[in-house]
């Protein structure tokens, strides 16, 4: 009788993966601008002519409110002589360059020009801003330079249902504020970082013991789509670091939606939600937001002291582990060892890590 046939070992990455610039240029030209990327909230630009500018893959964007009502995001450049149209965040009637005052409608079409008319054949009507694929996700914008690329809800199947089931009130919820946070790191190891526990009762103990019960604590890819679920219950009331209700659906839960490959909603027992979002700037180094959410953005002394709490352990604690995985990961003696893919997975199981290092190859590999 044979003995029973063992699985071959899934190691994690090379490491080149982490560090090689070549590598993460792949990535800025191909991954991050052809999957949906976090913009900002709707709620930034709630009336006509409110706007905002960002970054997404190395391109300067700005989402602006259309008298019409409709959201629209363009790429932030005159199609005159190349000028960025606009900086930070304000309000305006028209979008005019800076460099020679060529002058757009909120809708992108071009309105005027000093001495256009004096040009002959010159047709103002074939003059447009670059516009990018924008939706909308519970009021969290999303962008996407691929003007092919996929709807959400096929990236992300499902999730747009189930965040509304554990945020019921997600409708009313307004940004409480954005906490940014430099890494000294390359943006996957924070990723991964992020997307297992197999690391939290060693060094982030107040939220395995004041928050979650990590006895019921799973990470499982979604059946189809490029989401990663995160599941556990609340701990024991009595030693909650914050105050619950769990007579509310879900309120004795914990449940995060990671979308690939820079955003994921947290749900924290209580319904409270909170958000992580991803840029990198270099090979070497990216920023985390971390965002809070309250009802029409009302101050909340809960979720301040929640914040508060949350910057003093888990994101310092974080931020300590990433960046010597960073050094670690340039080191001549490091060989990449086996992950470990508990069959009946669980808090100690990296089937996590194993579907994300199979995106992450892809996105370069292909």
């Amino acid at each position: 009788m044979s003995a029973p046939e063992v699985p071959a070992l899934i190691h994690s990455l090379e490491a080149r993966y982490y560090t090689d610039p070549a590598i993460f240029g792949k990535e800025m030209a191909g991954l991050l601008a052809r999957t949906w990327q976090f913009a900002g909230h709707e709620s930034q630009v709630r009336n006509p002519g409110d706007y905002f500018a960002f970054e997404i893959a190395g391109e300067s964007l700005f989402c602006i409110r259309g008298r019409d009502g409709e959201l629209r995001t363009f790429y932030n450049v005159c199609q005159h002589r190349a000028h960025q149209m606009v900086e930070g965040s304000g309000t305006t009637r028209v979008v005019v360059c800076p460099y020679h005052a060529w002058t757009y409608e909120l809708t992108g079409e071009l309105r005027a020009g000093p001495n256009i008319k004096s040009v002959p054949g010159f047709d103002r009507s074939k003059i447009c801003l670059t516009p990018v694929r924008t939706e909308l996700f519970h009021g969290f914008i999303f962008v996407n330079l691929d003007d092919e690329a996929a709807p959400m809800d096929e990236w992300y199947p499902g999730v747009r249902e189930e965040l509304g089931e554990y945020v019921p009130n997600i409708a009313q919820l307004q940004p409480l504020e954005w906490v940014e946070i430099p890494e000294k790191c390359n943006w996957k190891v924070s990723v991964e970082n992020y997307s297992e526990c197999y690391h939290c009762a060693i060094n982030h103990p107040t939220f395995a013991t004041g928050v979650i019960r990590p006895e019921t604590y799973d990470i499982q890819p979604m059946t189809t789509g490029y989401v990663l679920r995160h599941t556990t219950e609340c701990q024991d009331l009595s030693k909650m670091t914050y105050p619950i209700d769990t007579s509310v659906p879900h309120g004795g839960e914990y449940r995060s939606f990671f979308l690939w490959p820079m955003f994921s909603f947290q749900v924290y027992p209580g319904n409270v939600l909170n958000t992580y979002h991803w840029r990198a700037h270099d090979v070497d180094s990216c920023t985390v937001w971390r965002g809070w959410y309250t009802p029409g953005g009302v101050d909340s002394e809960v979720i301040r002291r929640l914040a508060i709490q949350d910057r003093a352990t888990t994101v310092e604690e974080d931020i300590r582990l990433v960046e010597s995985v960073s050094k670690g990961l340039k080191s001549r003696g490091y060989k990449p060892g086996p992950l470990v893919l508990d069959p009946a997975c669980g808090l100690n199981s990296e089937h996590s890590i194993q579907k994300l290092q199979q995106w992450m190859r892809e996105a370069v590999d292909a």
